[in-house]
C-alpha cells in the first residue's frame, strides 16, 4: 500500500486511518547536530508521534547564490534521524519565519536591494525566493510522506494576516512551491482572528493557528472559517521567549497541562512550542520593535521554559504535560533516566589579550567612503562595525549626533573611550571637546540582531543616517567591518599583570578537560561581549541581563586542551571566569493564566 497522508472532514488520514498529531518543535539550527538523536528521542519518548521546525532562508543562503545546508544547519540529516525514529516531520520554510531569528529568517542582502519589497508580489523578491526554494526543495522532496517518506505537510508562509493582504503574492508563493515540491499536505498559519486567518489563507492549504490559551475558543475561530477540516494548534506556546534588560519568563507546568489537556479535549491535534528550544548561538537572535522605538533584542539563551530545557534535560513541564497525553493516546516508556553529566571549572585566568585598536588590521580591511555606510551595503549581516574619521579642532561642549544608530555604539576620541548611545535612548546626542590639534574619532556600532517580526523587518545596521558634530555632517570616513567570524589570526600578546584594559580586548586564555561534558560559562564580573569556544561563537553576554551564563555543548570541547576567547566591550572586573554546572538566567516573570492571552500575542 502506498503511502498517503490527507484529511477528511474534521479528522486527519494516514494511510487511510484517522491520526491524531501530537507534535512538539525542536529548531535543528539551534541544536548542535551532535545532539539531535538525544532531543528527538526524548521527543518520541515523550509521546509525540511528529516534530515541527522551521527552515531558516538567512542561515541556509547567507551570501546570494551561496548554499549551505552543512553542519548545524544539515536539515536533511536531521529528517533523517527523525525518520529513523519513525517520527513524521512538518516543516515551515517561511520564507518569513519569524521564530525570534535574525530578520526572521529574510536574508540581509536581499533587504539591502532598493527593487526588493519583501512578502508582496514583488518580482525581485519572489525571483530570489524561487531560487532559493530549487535548491532547499530538492531536499525536501526526497522526504514527502507520500513519496514514501516522513514529512507529511509543508507550511506556506507564516502569519501573513499579520502583516499584509497580498492574495496574488500568496497565489504566486503556492505556484513556487507547487512548481518544486510533490503531493504533500499544505498548511497556512495565523493568529485566531477571522481578519488574521483570512488574509493569511493560501488557496488549497489548511488553515492552522497559534495561542497560549483559551483553547477552546481559540479554536472555535478555525472551526466557523473551515467547518470541515480538522482542528490543528500549529503553536502552542509552552513559554516564551526573553529580551535583554527583561525577565526570564517562565510559565508553569501546571498551566501547560492545563491548556494542552483543553486542546485535546476538543479533538484537536497540536504541536507544543517549544518542545526545546536550545540556543540563538553567534549572532543569530533577532529582535522585536513594533513601533518603530521600543527595540527588544532576543537573549542569546532560546530555553523558552520549554519541556526540555536548553542544555536538552527533563523538565517537572515535560512529565505534567506526559500524564495529560496518557489520557488520550498511548505513549511509549521512557528506556534510560536521563541524568545531566555536567562539569566546572572555577578560576580560569586570560594570559594573554589583543586591544581591538591594535589589532584590528588582522581582522578587517578598511573602506573608504565620504560617509557612513551601513553592515549590508558593505556585505556583512552581523557583528560590529567601526566607523573612523579625523576632525580639526578646536570644540568645547560640542554635540556630536549618530543619526539613525542600529543598535549599540562606543565612542572614542583619540582611542580613549568616552561614551555609549543605545537606540533606545531618547537622545542620540553626546558632548564632546575637540583639542586644538583635532582628534581621531571612532564610533564602534554593534548589530544586536535584525528585528524578526512587524513593519520594520529589513532594517540596515550600523550608521544608517550619518554623523554630525553641531548640527554639520561629518564625512570621509575609514570603516572597519567585523563580523567576527574568525578570531584565529588575532595577535595576542602575553598580559603579564592580568590587568582588565577600558577600551575592547580580545582576551585569550586556555584550559583542560578529561573527556566532553556539557558546561555553563558563567559571565559574572563581565560587562558585554562576545564568547568563542574554539572558534565557535557562543553568542552574546550582556550584564544587564536577564542571562548570566552561556551554554557550551561538551561536543564543542576536546578532550585536552580547549581555547576560549572572550571579546569585551568595556572593562571587566577581573580577568578570570568559571564554568559551572547549572544555568542562571536572572529575575524570572512568571507568565499569570490571567493574562496570559494577552501577553502571548505577538503584537
Amino acid at each position: 500500500m502506498n503511502q498517503n497522508f490527507t484529511y477528511s472532514k474534521d479528522t486527519f488520514l494516514k494511510d487511510g486511518e484517522p491520526f491524531r498529531i501530537i507534535s512538539g518543535s525542536i529548531h535543528y539550527f539551534r541544536v548542535i547536530p551532535e545532539y539531535w538523536l538525544d532531543r528527538l528521542t526524548k521527543l518520541k519518548e515523550f509521546g509525540c508521534n511528529t516534530v515541527d521546525t522551521y527552515i531558516p532562508w538567512n542561515l541556509h543562503e547567507p551570501t546570494r547564490g551561496n548554499f549551505d545546508f552543512a553542519g548545524i544547519l544539515d536539515l536533511e540529516r536531521f529528517i533523517q534521524i527523525a525518520s529513523e525514529l519513525d517520527l513524521l516531520v512538518i516543516l515551515r520554510p517561511g520564507p518569513f519565519i519569524c521564530a525570534e531569528i535574525d530578520s526572521g529568517g529574510i536574508p540581509s542582502w536581499l533587504t539591502k536591494q532598493c527593487d526588493v519589497h519583501i512578502r508582496c508580489s514583488n518580482t525581485p523578491f519572489l525571483n530570489a525566493v524561487d531560487n532559493y526554494y530549487k535548491h532547499l526543495f530538492t531536499i525536501i522532496n526526497n522526504y514527502l510522506y507520500n513519496n514514501g517518506g516522513s514529512v507529511i505537510m509543508v507550511q506556506v508562509e507564516n502569519e501573513y494576516g499579520a502583516y499584509g493582504n497580498d492574495k496574488t503574492y500568496l497565489h504566486k508563493l503556492k505556484r513556487i512551491y507547487d512548481s518544486y515540491l510533490g503531493d504533500v499536505l499544505y498548511i497556512s498559519a495565523d493568529q485566531p482572528t477571522q481578519n488574521d486567518l483570512r488574509s493569511g489563507f493560501v488557496d488549497g492549504a489548511l488553515v492552522t493557528t497559534y495561542f497560549g490559551s483559551m483553547a477552546s475558543e481559540r479554536l472555535s475561530v478555525i472551526r466557523t472559517l473551515q467547518p470541515d477540516a480538522p482542528l490543528f494548534c500549529l503553536e502552542f506556546w509552552s513559554g516564551w521567549y526573553d529580551y535583554w534588560e527583561g525577565n526570564h519568563h517562565i510559565r508553569s507546568a501546571e498551566s501547560t497541562a492545563e491548556t494542552l489537556d483543553a486542546i485535546l479535549a476538543t479533538g484537536a491535534s497540536v504541536n507544543l512550542y517549544m518542545f526545546h528550544g536550545g540556543t540563538n548561538f553567534g549572532f543569530t537572535n533577532g529582535a522585536t520593535c513594533h513601533d518603530g522605538v521600543d527595540y527588544k533584542p532576543v537573549v542569546t539563551s532560546y530555553d523558552y521554559d520549554a519541556l526540555l530545557n536548553e542544555a536538552g534535560d527533563l523538565t517537572p513541564k515535560y512529565h505534567a504535560c506526559r500524564e495529560v497525553l496518557k489520557k488520550y493516546c498511548t505513549i511509549p516508556p521512557i528506556q534510560k533516566k536521563f541524568q545531566p553529566d555536567r562539569f566546572e571549572k572555577k578560576n580560569i585566568i586570560f594570559p594573554k589579550r589583543a586591544l581591538l585598536f591594535e589589532s584590528i588590521n588582522h581582522i578587517s580591511t578598511p573602506v573608504l567612503s565620504p560617509t557612513p555606510l551601513t553592515m549590508e551595503t558593505l556585505g556583512q549581516d552581523s557583528g560590529f562595525i567601526l566607523y573612523r574619521t579625523n576632525i580639526d579642532g578646536p570644540y568645547e561642549d560640542a554635540e556630536l549626533k549618530i543619526l539613525g544608530l542600529h543598535d549599540r555604539a562606543l565612542l572614542f576620541i583619540n582611542e580613549v573611550f568616552h561614551n555609549t548611545l543605545y537606540r533606545n535612548e531618547q537622545s542620540d546626542t553626546i558632548i564632546v571637546d575637540i583639542p586644538e590639534k583635532g582628534a581621531q574619532i571612532d564610533i564602534l556600532v554593534e548589530n544586536m540582531g535584525h528585528i524578526d517580526y512587524g513593519p520594520y523587518i529589513g532594517e540596515q545596521k550600523g550608521i544608517t543616517h550619518g554623523v554630525q558634530l553641531n548640527n554639520r555632517f561629518l564625512f570621509e570616513w575609514e570603516i572597519y567591518p567585523l563580523p567576527l567570524d574568525n578570531v584565529s589570526s588575532l595577535p595576542f600578546e602575553i598580559n603579564s599583570t592580568y590587568k582588565p584594559e577600558s577600551e575592547p580586548t580580545f582576551y585569550s586564555t586556555s584550559f583542560t578537560i578529561e573527556r566532553q561534558r556539557d558546561t555553563f560559562l558563567n559571565m559574572d564580573g563581565w560587562e558585554k561581549g562576545v564568547c568563542f569556544i574554539n572558534g565557535f561563537n557562543l553568542g552574546r553576554y550582556w550584564k544587564k541581563g536577564p542571562q548570566q551564563t552561556l551554554y557550551v555543548p561538551g561536543p564543542l570541547l576536546r578532550k585536552g586542551k580547549n581555547e576560549l576567547i572572550i571579546f569585551e566591550l568595556h572593562k571587566p572586573v577581573e580577568l578570570s571566569i568559571e564554568f559551572v554546572k547549572e544555568p542562571s538566567y536572572g529575575k524570572s516573570s512568571q507568565i499569570k493564566k490571567s493574562i496570559l492571552s494577552r501577553l502571548f500575542s505577538r503584537t
